[in-house]
């Protein structure tokens, strides 16, 4: 148990000690890029920092003949009903892991009922979907796959193609050690989305410590997101994707319900507008604002929007060695 101590009964050094971690913290420079390369002592605001937010792991030990597996599938367009699409056809992980519209269509060319979510990190998330309501990966990929406004397959016409390609069937052999199933597919496709982690942001660089991973602004933006009651909800190791809220506590928000959702995470959220459940917002400012408004009762000005959003720039992390980058513009009707 942490015990958090009032400044009348602090025990004996820890004066001494709190003056020296202020001394260090005051010297460090505050821009990021400056200063000589290599590891440093970790700021105290940095290890204070850790209390609400984790770094993200580098992998989750996938196997990798699963992986390999899976990222195949992901890219599978025979594995839906008519043959043209696949879960990279909504979760372009070239990208943001999502999309650029507010709504991806369903196989018969509807507007499903939600904004497409990214692909990156839902492995870390406690449970998956808007309202929380697909208990885990496996569920996931079993809905991806089958439901007709998503790919729209059958097990029949799924294990068949798998079975029934030699590039697919002999590896599936060997990672499983027997011919594909409907239990092997779906941890192939698995093993891939828990591949999908994007460690390296600048802000887990600073929590790790690497004192010139954050300028002052991004620093001081991170400070009036807790502030102000943001990391309430956004916290842990996906900033959020842990907990559950109601939509709108102090103001109703237009056009919406008033439901409970799972609060969403943060991670590379600079990159994967629009942004909420219909994907109603285009701009991080404009949604930053709006959530200070029906979350917290707070009216920000555009200065502080601006600062938390440039806070939430740097949770953008990198995959396969790139940072994640906004999906070209989505084309006009």
């Amino acid at each position: 148990m942490t015990v958090a101590w009032p400044r009348s009964v602090r025990p004996p050094g820890a004066a001494l000690a709190a003056a020296l971690i202020g001394s260090a913290l005051a010297i460090l420079p505050p821009a990021a890029g400056e200063g000589p390369p290599g590891r440093r002592p970790m700021p105290a605001e940095a290890v204070d920092a850790q209390d609400v937010i984790t770094p993200v792991p580098s992998n989750l030990g996938a196997d990798p003949d699963r992986v390999a597996l899976g990222r195949m599938l992901f890219s599978d367009t025979r594995l839906s009903r008519g043959g043209d699409r696949a879960c990279i056809t909504c979760h372009d992980i070239r990208s943001n892991g999502a999309s650029a519209v507010a709504r991806n269509l369903t196989a018969d060319g509807t507007p499903v009922r939600r904004n497409t979510p990214t692909a990156f990190n839902a492995a870390l998330s406690f449970r998956l979907g808007w309202a929380g309501d697909i208990p885990s990966l496996p569920d996931q990929a079993e809905i991806a796959l089958t439901q007709p406004e998503f790919l729209g397959g059958s097990w029949p016409s799924i294990l068949a193609v798998v079975r029934g390609d030699p590039a697919l069937a002999g590896p599936f052999q060997a990672a499983y050690g027997r011919e594909a199933d409907r239990a092997a597919v779906i941890d192939a496709i698995n093993s891939f989305e828990r591949s999908l982690l994007t460690p390296d942001s600048r802000f887990d660089r600073w929590l790790r410590g690497d004192a010139y991973a954050l300028t002052e602004a991004e620093r001081a933006g991170y400070a009036l997101f807790q502030g102000i009651g943001c990391a309430a909800c956004h916290q842990g190791i996906n900033v959020g994707g842990n907990l559950f809220e109601k939509v709108g506590i102090f103001v109703t928000i237009p056009n919406k319900t008033a439901e409970v959702l799972r609060v969403p995470s943060l991670r590379n959220v600079a990159v994967t507008a629009p942004y909420f459940d219909d994907g109603g917002v285009a701009t991080l400012p404009e949604a930053v604002r709006l959530m200070a408004r029906a979350q917290l009762g707070r009216e920000l000005t555009p200065a502080q929007a601006a600062s938390i959003v440039a806070f939430l720039g740097t949770l953008t992390g990198s995959y396969e060695g790139r940072p994640l980058t906004a999906p070209a513009a989505a084309p006009q009707p």
